[in-house]
Protein backbone atom coordinates (compact mmCIF):
# COMPACT_ATOMS: atom_id res chain seq x y z
CA UNK A 1 0.00 0.00 0.00
CA UNK A 2 0.94 3.49 -0.68
CA UNK A 3 1.24 5.81 1.79
CA UNK A 4 -0.84 9.07 1.93
CA UNK A 5 2.35 11.56 1.52
CA UNK A 6 2.46 9.82 -2.48
CA UNK A 7 -1.31 9.61 -2.83
CA UNK A 8 -1.49 13.55 -2.27
CA UNK A 9 1.55 14.14 -4.79
CA UNK A 10 -1.48 13.91 -7.39
CA UNK A 11 -2.58 16.89 -6.01
CA UNK A 12 0.07 19.94 -5.63
CA UNK A 13 -0.68 23.12 -4.63
CA UNK A 14 -0.88 24.74 -8.14
CA UNK A 15 -3.48 22.33 -9.17
CA UNK A 16 -5.50 22.49 -5.96
CA UNK A 17 -5.21 26.54 -5.97
CA UNK A 18 -7.01 25.79 -10.06
CA UNK A 19 -9.25 23.51 -9.29
CA UNK A 20 -10.73 26.08 -6.98
CA UNK A 21 -10.42 29.11 -9.14
CA UNK A 22 -11.90 26.86 -11.95
CA UNK A 23 -15.29 25.66 -10.42
CA UNK A 24 -18.69 26.99 -11.72
CA UNK A 25 -21.91 27.13 -10.43
CA UNK A 26 -23.28 24.34 -12.39
CA UNK A 27 -20.65 22.09 -10.43
CA UNK A 28 -21.25 22.81 -7.14
CA UNK A 29 -25.34 22.42 -7.95
CA UNK A 30 -24.43 19.20 -9.07
CA UNK A 31 -21.81 17.59 -6.41
CA UNK A 32 -24.54 18.52 -4.31
CA UNK A 33 -27.31 15.91 -6.28
CA UNK A 34 -24.74 13.31 -6.17
CA UNK A 35 -25.10 10.61 -3.20
CA UNK A 36 -20.86 9.63 -3.57
CA UNK A 37 -18.66 12.39 -4.47
CA UNK A 38 -15.07 12.44 -5.23
CA UNK A 39 -12.47 14.80 -4.63
CA UNK A 40 -13.08 17.19 -7.05
CA UNK A 41 -16.84 17.47 -6.08
CA UNK A 42 -15.55 17.92 -2.47
CA UNK A 43 -12.95 20.89 -4.51
CA UNK A 44 -16.12 22.50 -6.02
CA UNK A 45 -18.06 22.55 -2.36
CA UNK A 46 -14.80 24.04 -0.48
CA UNK A 47 -14.48 26.71 -3.40
CA UNK A 48 -15.39 30.62 -3.44
CA UNK A 49 -18.31 29.54 -6.29
CA UNK A 50 -20.16 27.36 -3.33
CA UNK A 51 -20.67 30.61 -0.94
CA UNK A 52 -23.84 31.39 -2.70
CA UNK A 53 -25.19 27.30 -2.03
CA UNK A 54 -24.53 27.85 1.68
CA UNK A 55 -28.09 26.99 2.61
CA UNK A 56 -28.86 24.36 0.48
CA UNK A 57 -25.13 22.90 1.39
CA UNK A 58 -26.21 22.56 5.23
CA UNK A 59 -29.87 21.26 4.33
CA UNK A 60 -27.84 18.43 2.50
CA UNK A 61 -25.38 18.17 5.44
CA UNK A 62 -28.13 18.23 8.08
CA UNK A 63 -30.17 15.17 5.37
CA UNK A 64 -27.18 13.05 5.83
CA UNK A 65 -26.17 14.20 9.08
CA UNK A 66 -29.50 12.45 10.36
CA UNK A 67 -29.31 9.71 7.92
CA UNK A 68 -26.43 8.52 9.59
CA UNK A 69 -26.45 9.10 13.09
CA UNK A 70 -29.82 10.05 13.90
CA UNK A 71 -30.37 13.63 16.58
CA UNK A 72 -27.20 11.62 18.91
CA UNK A 73 -24.20 13.81 19.73
CA UNK A 74 -21.54 12.30 21.66
CA UNK A 75 -20.05 14.23 24.76
CA UNK A 76 -16.34 13.31 25.57
CA UNK A 77 -13.93 15.62 27.88
CA UNK A 78 -10.54 16.73 27.06
CA UNK A 79 -7.94 15.62 30.04
CA UNK A 80 -4.39 17.05 30.21
CA UNK A 81 -2.38 15.01 31.92
CA UNK A 82 0.81 16.44 30.63
CA UNK A 83 2.52 19.82 29.33
CA UNK A 84 6.12 18.99 29.22
CA UNK A 85 7.12 19.77 25.70
CA UNK A 86 10.57 20.00 23.59
CA UNK A 87 8.88 21.09 20.53
CA UNK A 88 8.96 24.97 19.22
CA UNK A 89 5.91 25.23 17.66
CA UNK A 90 5.07 28.56 17.05
CA UNK A 91 1.82 28.83 17.91
CA UNK A 92 1.02 26.60 20.48
CA UNK A 93 0.87 27.47 24.07
CA UNK A 94 2.90 24.27 25.09
CA UNK A 95 6.11 25.42 23.01
CA UNK A 96 9.42 24.52 24.80
CA UNK A 97 9.58 28.72 24.10
CA UNK A 98 7.01 29.37 26.44
CA UNK A 99 8.75 30.13 30.06
CA UNK A 100 5.57 29.24 32.16
CA UNK A 101 4.71 26.16 35.06
CA UNK A 102 4.48 23.30 34.04
CA UNK A 103 3.14 19.96 35.46
CA UNK A 104 2.90 16.27 34.83
CA UNK A 105 0.53 14.19 36.75
CA UNK A 106 1.42 10.90 38.06
CA UNK A 107 -0.66 8.14 37.48
CA UNK A 108 -2.78 8.47 40.56
CA UNK A 109 -2.76 12.25 40.30
CA UNK A 110 -4.53 11.34 36.37
CA UNK A 111 -6.82 8.41 37.49
CA UNK A 112 -7.65 11.34 40.66
CA UNK A 113 -8.59 13.48 37.50
CA UNK A 114 -10.06 11.02 35.51
CA UNK A 115 -12.24 9.88 37.80
CA UNK A 116 -13.54 13.78 38.63
CA UNK A 117 -14.99 13.18 35.23
CA UNK A 118 -16.51 9.75 35.33
CA UNK A 119 -18.30 11.18 38.72
CA UNK A 120 -19.17 14.02 36.23
CA UNK A 121 -21.37 11.10 33.61
CA UNK A 122 -18.52 11.89 31.24
CA UNK A 123 -18.00 8.29 29.90
CA UNK A 124 -15.40 8.97 26.95
CA UNK A 125 -12.04 10.83 28.10
CA UNK A 126 -9.56 12.15 25.56
CA UNK A 127 -5.87 11.84 27.41
CA UNK A 128 -3.42 14.53 26.09
CA UNK A 129 -0.11 15.02 26.65
CA UNK A 130 2.56 17.23 25.25
CA UNK A 131 5.91 15.56 23.69
CA UNK A 132 8.48 14.80 25.93
CA UNK A 133 9.15 10.93 25.64
CA UNK A 134 11.25 10.86 28.89
CA UNK A 135 9.01 12.02 31.11
CA UNK A 136 5.48 11.19 29.33
CA UNK A 137 6.50 7.99 27.83
CA UNK A 138 4.18 5.72 25.75
CA UNK A 139 4.83 3.31 28.55
CA UNK A 140 3.01 6.01 31.22
CA UNK A 141 0.33 7.25 28.67
CA UNK A 142 -0.67 2.77 29.04
CA UNK A 143 0.16 2.61 32.44
CA UNK A 144 -2.94 5.84 33.00
CA UNK A 145 -5.23 4.22 30.11
CA UNK A 146 -5.19 0.48 31.87
CA UNK A 147 -5.74 2.45 35.38
CA UNK A 148 -9.00 4.44 34.55
CA UNK A 149 -10.65 2.14 31.70
CA UNK A 150 -12.85 0.27 34.07
CA UNK A 151 -14.46 3.57 34.26
CA UNK A 152 -15.13 4.52 30.77
CA UNK A 153 -16.88 2.83 28.14
CA UNK A 154 -13.62 4.68 25.92
CA UNK A 155 -10.20 5.96 25.96
CA UNK A 156 -9.03 7.98 23.66
CA UNK A 157 -5.18 9.96 23.60
CA UNK A 158 -3.50 12.88 21.71
CA UNK A 159 -0.10 12.52 22.08
CA UNK A 160 2.85 12.89 20.29
CA UNK A 161 3.64 10.33 17.16
CA UNK A 162 4.29 7.17 17.97
CA UNK A 163 5.60 3.51 16.47
CA UNK A 164 3.28 0.60 15.15
CA UNK A 165 4.26 -1.31 18.73
CA UNK A 166 3.82 1.19 20.94
CA UNK A 167 0.75 2.16 19.45
CA UNK A 168 -0.36 -1.96 20.13
CA UNK A 169 0.58 -1.29 23.54
CA UNK A 170 -1.92 1.53 23.89
CA UNK A 171 -4.41 -0.85 22.37
CA UNK A 172 -3.71 -3.40 24.96
CA UNK A 173 -4.01 -0.85 27.48
CA UNK A 174 -7.77 -0.37 26.55
CA UNK A 175 -7.10 2.67 24.47
CA UNK A 176 -9.29 2.91 21.17
CA UNK A 177 -8.88 5.77 19.42
CA UNK A 178 -6.05 8.54 18.72
CA UNK A 179 -6.63 11.79 17.39
CA UNK A 180 -4.04 13.27 15.38
CA UNK A 181 -4.00 16.98 13.78
CA UNK A 182 -1.57 17.71 10.62
CA UNK A 183 -1.42 21.36 12.01
CA UNK A 184 -1.10 21.85 8.11
CA UNK A 185 -0.52 19.96 5.21
CA UNK A 186 2.08 22.37 3.43
CA UNK A 187 5.32 21.08 3.62
CA UNK A 188 7.31 23.87 3.91
CA UNK A 189 4.96 25.90 6.25
CA UNK A 190 4.99 22.72 8.39
CA UNK A 191 8.67 22.71 9.00
CA UNK A 192 8.67 26.58 9.63
CA UNK A 193 5.69 26.19 12.34
CA UNK A 194 7.93 23.51 13.95
CA UNK A 195 11.47 24.97 13.83
CA UNK A 196 12.60 22.24 16.66
CA UNK A 197 11.36 18.83 18.12
CA UNK A 198 10.42 15.57 17.47
CA UNK A 199 7.41 17.56 15.84
CA UNK A 200 9.53 19.09 12.76
CA UNK A 201 9.50 15.45 10.90
CA UNK A 202 6.33 16.25 8.45
CA UNK A 203 6.29 12.59 6.65
CA UNK A 204 6.43 10.80 10.21
CA UNK A 205 3.76 13.03 11.77
CA UNK A 206 1.37 12.94 8.19
CA UNK A 207 2.15 8.82 8.33
CA UNK A 208 1.13 8.22 12.12
CA UNK A 209 -2.94 8.11 11.37
CA UNK A 210 -2.22 5.29 8.91
CA UNK A 211 0.14 3.49 11.55
CA UNK A 212 -2.25 3.80 14.10
CA UNK A 213 -4.98 2.60 12.15
CA UNK A 214 -2.70 -0.62 11.04
CA UNK A 215 -1.94 -1.80 14.43
CA UNK A 216 -5.79 -2.23 15.09
CA UNK A 217 -7.17 1.16 16.63
CA UNK A 218 -10.67 1.37 16.73
CA UNK A 219 -11.13 4.91 15.47
CA UNK A 220 -8.90 7.54 14.13
CA UNK A 221 -9.46 11.27 14.18
CA UNK A 222 -7.63 13.53 11.98
CA UNK A 223 -7.80 17.29 11.56
CA UNK A 224 -5.98 20.71 10.34
CA UNK A 225 -5.41 23.84 12.26
CA UNK A 226 -7.58 26.49 10.42
CA UNK A 227 -5.49 29.49 10.25
CA UNK A 228 -2.47 28.24 9.50
CA UNK A 229 -2.26 28.17 5.85
CA UNK A 230 -4.96 29.21 3.24
CA UNK A 231 -8.14 28.03 4.15
CA UNK A 232 -8.32 25.97 0.46
CA UNK A 233 -5.79 24.04 0.45
CA UNK A 234 -5.68 22.51 4.10
CA UNK A 235 -9.60 22.35 4.02
CA UNK A 236 -9.08 20.10 1.08
CA UNK A 237 -5.94 18.38 2.20
CA UNK A 238 -7.85 17.55 5.79
CA UNK A 239 -10.95 15.65 3.58
CA UNK A 240 -8.55 14.09 1.42
CA UNK A 241 -6.69 12.65 4.04
CA UNK A 242 -9.97 11.18 5.61
CA UNK A 243 -11.07 10.11 2.12
CA UNK A 244 -8.07 7.92 1.67
CA UNK A 245 -8.02 6.49 5.57
CA UNK A 246 -11.13 5.45 4.44
CA UNK A 247 -10.47 3.55 1.51
CA UNK A 248 -7.23 1.91 3.21
CA UNK A 249 -8.71 0.88 6.39
CA UNK A 250 -12.06 0.44 5.64
CA UNK A 251 -12.86 -1.41 9.44
CA UNK A 252 -11.32 2.02 11.40
CA UNK A 253 -14.21 4.53 12.13
CA UNK A 254 -11.89 7.73 10.78
CA UNK A 255 -13.23 10.85 12.44
CA UNK A 256 -12.60 14.36 11.48
CA UNK A 257 -12.19 18.09 13.78
CA UNK A 258 -12.34 21.16 12.58
CA UNK A 259 -10.54 23.33 14.72
CA UNK A 260 -9.89 27.44 13.96
CA UNK A 261 -6.82 29.30 15.51
CA UNK A 262 -7.67 30.99 19.28
CA UNK A 263 -5.56 32.91 22.00
CA UNK A 264 -3.08 30.88 23.99
CA UNK A 265 0.22 31.74 25.34
CA UNK A 266 2.66 33.59 23.75
CA UNK A 267 2.43 35.24 20.13
CA UNK A 268 1.12 34.40 17.09
CA UNK A 269 0.08 36.05 13.98
CA UNK A 270 -3.14 34.34 12.42
CA UNK A 271 -2.80 35.04 8.87
CA UNK A 272 -5.24 32.96 7.17
CA UNK A 273 -8.17 33.06 9.90
CA UNK A 274 -11.52 32.67 8.35
CA UNK A 275 -15.08 34.07 9.09
CA UNK A 276 -17.81 32.10 10.30
CA UNK A 277 -19.64 31.71 6.86
CA UNK A 278 -16.74 29.62 6.07
CA UNK A 279 -16.60 27.62 8.62
CA UNK A 280 -20.00 26.38 7.86
CA UNK A 281 -19.48 26.26 4.67
CA UNK A 282 -16.33 23.47 5.35
CA UNK A 283 -18.25 21.67 8.12
CA UNK A 284 -21.07 21.49 5.47
CA UNK A 285 -18.53 20.32 2.94
CA UNK A 286 -16.60 17.54 4.74
CA UNK A 287 -20.63 16.02 5.44
CA UNK A 288 -21.58 15.81 2.06
CA UNK A 289 -17.76 14.36 1.05
CA UNK A 290 -18.01 11.61 4.39
CA UNK A 291 -21.30 11.41 4.99
CA UNK A 292 -20.38 8.80 7.70
CA UNK A 293 -16.86 10.62 9.48
CA UNK A 294 -17.76 11.44 13.12
CA UNK A 295 -17.56 15.66 12.87
CA UNK A 296 -16.23 17.23 16.23
CA UNK A 297 -16.43 20.84 17.13
CA UNK A 298 -14.57 21.39 20.28
CA UNK A 299 -14.54 24.53 22.77
CA UNK A 300 -12.51 26.47 20.89
CA UNK A 301 -15.61 27.56 19.36
CA UNK A 302 -18.17 29.48 21.24
CA UNK A 303 -21.42 28.12 22.64
CA UNK A 304 -23.44 30.08 19.92
CA UNK A 305 -21.51 28.98 17.57
CA UNK A 306 -21.20 24.90 18.75
CA UNK A 307 -25.36 25.04 19.22
CA UNK A 308 -25.65 26.15 15.21
CA UNK A 309 -23.40 23.76 13.62
CA UNK A 310 -25.03 20.67 15.67
CA UNK A 311 -27.77 20.46 13.17
CA UNK A 312 -25.85 20.86 10.30
CA UNK A 313 -22.93 18.27 10.72
CA UNK A 314 -21.53 17.62 14.07
CA UNK A 315 -21.82 14.30 15.61
CA UNK A 316 -19.14 14.95 18.75
CA UNK A 317 -18.51 18.19 21.35
CA UNK A 318 -16.59 18.30 24.67
CA UNK A 319 -17.72 19.80 27.92
CA UNK A 320 -16.45 20.05 31.08
CA UNK A 321 -13.44 21.60 29.54
CA UNK A 322 -9.86 22.49 31.14
CA UNK A 323 -6.84 22.82 28.75
CA UNK A 324 -4.04 22.88 32.13
CA UNK A 325 -3.16 20.25 33.82
CA UNK A 326 -4.71 18.88 36.87
CA UNK A 327 -7.44 21.59 38.49
CA UNK A 328 -10.29 19.29 39.10
CA UNK A 329 -9.00 17.03 41.87
CA UNK A 330 -5.63 18.03 42.15
CA UNK A 331 -4.00 21.88 41.83
CA UNK A 332 -3.45 24.13 38.58
CA UNK A 333 -0.91 26.36 38.88
CA UNK A 334 -0.36 25.89 34.93
CA UNK A 335 -1.45 27.97 31.97
CA UNK A 336 -3.42 25.96 29.56
CA UNK A 337 -2.72 25.15 25.91
CA UNK A 338 -5.24 27.45 24.62
CA UNK A 339 -7.98 29.69 25.54
CA UNK A 340 -11.35 27.81 25.69
CA UNK A 341 -14.72 30.06 23.97
CA UNK A 342 -17.19 27.72 25.44
CA UNK A 343 -17.18 26.99 29.09
CA UNK A 344 -20.21 24.91 29.59
CA UNK A 345 -20.61 22.04 31.87
CA UNK A 346 -21.67 17.99 31.01
CA UNK A 347 -25.17 18.89 32.42
CA UNK A 348 -25.05 22.37 30.63
CA UNK A 349 -24.18 20.76 27.26
CA UNK A 350 -26.53 18.05 28.05
CA UNK A 351 -29.59 20.52 29.00
CA UNK A 352 -28.41 22.43 25.88
CA UNK A 353 -28.32 19.87 23.37
CA UNK A 354 -31.76 18.33 24.44
CA UNK A 355 -33.21 21.83 23.56
CA UNK A 356 -32.12 21.94 20.03
CA UNK A 357 -33.81 18.02 19.73
CA UNK A 358 -30.75 16.04 20.29
CA UNK A 359 -29.42 13.54 22.64
CA UNK A 360 -26.57 13.59 24.26
CA UNK A 361 -24.72 10.26 24.23
CA UNK A 362 -22.11 10.60 27.44
CA UNK A 363 -21.56 6.17 26.93
CA UNK A 364 -22.80 4.51 24.05
CA UNK A 365 -21.92 0.65 25.27
CA UNK A 366 -22.42 -0.87 28.51
CA UNK A 367 -20.45 -3.98 29.75
CA UNK A 368 -22.77 -7.15 30.06
CA UNK A 369 -21.20 -9.46 32.54
CA UNK A 370 -23.09 -12.97 31.06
Amino acid sequence: MSSFYDFLQNFPREHRTEMAASVTPEQVQAALRKDILRPDDFMALLSPAAAPFLEQMAQRSRELTLRSFGRAVNIFSPLYISDICTNHCRYCGFSADNHQKRRHLSVDEAAAEAFALADAGIGHVLLLTGDARHIASPQYIADVAARIKPRFASVSVEVYALTLDEYRLLIDSGVDSITMFQETYQQDLYEWLHPAGPKHDYRWRLDTPARAAEAGMHGVGIGALIGLDEFIHDAFCTGLHAWWLQKNFPAVDVGLSVPRMCPHVGSFEVKHAIDDRTFVQYIAALRCFLPRCPITVSSRESAFMRDHVVPIGVTRVSAGVSTAVGGRVTNAENSGQFDIADTRSVDEMIRDLASLGYQAVVKDWEACDC
